[in-house]
Parts: structure tokens; sequence; C-alpha cells
């Protein structure tokens, strides 16, 4: 693209993004200060919208970003924005603030950030299978009740309790612990399976009616989906576009479908920003939307995805800025 569309193009997307107002000649020469006349801007407002970078809506005069101009302005034109020192120092004592699992330190840096941008956050935590295992151990609550703990090197906790038809004995129990923690320190959550089943079964001559509940309520706890963050939903609604009433309902119907949730924040690149515009992604659903997220990463392990939804229009510089600054202050 010629330098002087490129100029015209970014001032249309900053002054949309700021006004929610489709954006003319004469508000670009004033607010801009564009060294082209309002003739020669209006030309080239002409060609950019032939070649598909802006629409006209029918009602106006001026110009509107299309998705593909709102791409064009993510991958080549975005200049990042500077958090304010109030900004910088309200996320690190959010992110100082102790705690006592990795889940909770995702549910502090959705707030955080649907706080600062006053967009609707989302995230999830890691993929469970893929976490290798610390440590497991089962305590005794009663003479058929235990309590099954797994802990993860990403610092996540799985509990369960795990009911029997039969008594086990202390004994039992401190059998379990060994084999447990002697065949399973070090590897995947998802190695929990039928071999290791059969393993216990077969060298510690104990009865199914033990081992069965044990091995059925691990993998229940181990296979249970991620959990889903959510934080500002209600500020989706003070913006301009959700007062259209179809805008609305995809929203609140995106938000309930929790498979499109899943599937948006489990895409992507590891150590990226994540953009997504419209329906770049071929669901109909999102084509009033634009998401962005970026994966929750400490010593190359997957502690969860974290992402903002919103409307096309929305303050790409702002929130990539701010999710480049979370995700740091994160991994420190």
């Amino acid at each position: 693209m010629e330098e002087r569309k490129k100029k015209i193009l970014q001032a249309i997307i900053d002054e949309y993004i700021n006004t929610a107002e489709p954006v003319s000649s004469g508000a670009l020469v004033h607010k801009y200060g564009l060294d082209f006349s309002s003739a020669t801007i209006r030309n080239e407002m002409a060609e950019l919208e032939k070649t598909g970078y802006l629409d006209k809506p029918h009602t106006s005069s001026g110009r509107i970003p299309s998705a593909q101009g709102y791409r064009f302005y993510v991958d080549e034109l975005i200049k990042e924005d500077d958090l304010s020192l109030e900004e910088i120092k309200y996320i690190q004592s959010k992110l100082e603030t102790r705690v006592n699992a990795i889940e909770d330190l995702t549910k502090i840096a959705t707030n955080t950030l649907s706080e600062i941008t006053h967009y609707t956050t989302v995230a999830i935590g890691p993929k469970t299978g893929y976490q290798n295992i610390e440590e497991v151990k089962f305590v005794l609550l009663g003479t058929r009740m235990l309590m099954a703990v797994i802990l993860t090197d990403t610092g996540i906790v799985k509990e369960t309790i795990i009911k029997f038809d039969d008594d086990i004995t202390e004994e039992q129990v401190n059998t379990l612990n060994f084999i447990f923690s002697n065949k399973l320190k070090g590897k995947p959550l998802e190695e929990i399976d039928k071999p290791l089943e059969e393993y216990i079964f077969s060298e510690m001559n104990y009865s199914l009616s033990v081992i069965k509940p044990v091995m059925e309520q691990l993998n229940k706890v181990v296979n249970e989906e991620s959990q889903i963050y959510l934080e500002g939903a209600n500020k989706a609604f003070e913006l301009p576009e959700f007062k259209s009433l179809e805008v609305a309902k995809n929203f609140i119907n995106l938000l309930d479908t929790k498979e499109i949730v899943l599937d948006l924040l489990n895409t992507g690149f590891a150590n990226d920003i994540n953009v997504y515009i419209g329906d770049e992604q071929q669901n109909e659903q999102l084509k009033d939307f634009s998401i962005i997220t970026f994966k929750h990463r400490y010593q190359d392990k997957d502690l969860g995805t974290i992402g903002i939804i919103g409307p096309k229009r929305m303050d790409y510089s702002k929130v990539i800025s701010v999710m480049k600054y979370i995700s740091k202050k994160l991994n420190e």
C-alpha cells in the first residue's frame, strides 16, 4: 500500500475507534493535520473502499473500517500505547497478590485486564492432561472414604473424594500412596489410565472394589473440562455497537456457547498475542467481534490462556500493550 493511503487509513481507524462515528475527509484534515487536501483524501478514501479496506454506511458520507482494514491496521500500522504510571502501578499491585494456586492468578489477571481496558475478558486454565505430576497423596477420611490430592508441576492442585462399598485400611492407603508416587511422579497426568489400573491390580493383589473407584475418580478429575473465567461482560453493553439488538444477542449467545469460547482460547501460537477479527475463524457468530488472546506460560509450561472479546472497533493498540505488560509480569 502506498504511504499516503497508509496514513489516511490509520487516521480513519484511529478516529473511528475514538468516536464510533463514520469518518469524513474534513474530520481528517482538521484533527490529524494530514498534509493532503480534502479532495485528495476523498479520492484516496474512495480507492480504499474499492479495494475493501473501508466500508460506507448507507446513511453517511463518511467511511468506517472493514474487517480487512482492521487486519491491515493490526498487522502493519498499529503503534503500541504507553501505559500510564497509574495503570502500571495498578497492574503490579494486583499481580503481586499472594495466591495459593495458579487458577487464582489467572482469575486476578483476567479481572485486571478487564479493569484496565474496559472490555470483556475470558480465560481458561492449562490443559490438564499435558501437565506433569509432582505428587499424588491419598488421605483416609473414614472407613469407606478417601481424599485424593494431585499436585502438578505448574502448581495446579486437583482434589477429589473417592467412596467405596467396602472398608479400606490405613495400610492399603499407604500402599496406594507408595505406588502412585513411584509410578507417576514426573509423568503427564494423562498416564493415570487403564495400564496403571491393571498394574496395581496384578502387582498388589488388590481387589477391583478398591482399585476401580480410585482410577475412575482420578480419571474423572483429570479429564474434566477447563473452567472458563469471565470478567466484565456488562461492560460490553456500554459500547455503541451493543445498542443493536442483533449484536447484543450474538454476544450473549457467544458467551453462552462454551465450545466456541474454548476453541478461541485454545488456538493461536504460544508466545504471541493472537488477534482474530470478525469471522476470520469462519464462524458466523463471531462476525461482529474481535478476539485478542495470549497464552500464559512460565518456563515453557502452559498455564492457561487469557483473552478479550469486544467489537471490531476495539482499541487494539491499548489492548495489546496491556496484554504484553500483564504477560511480562506474570512471567516474572
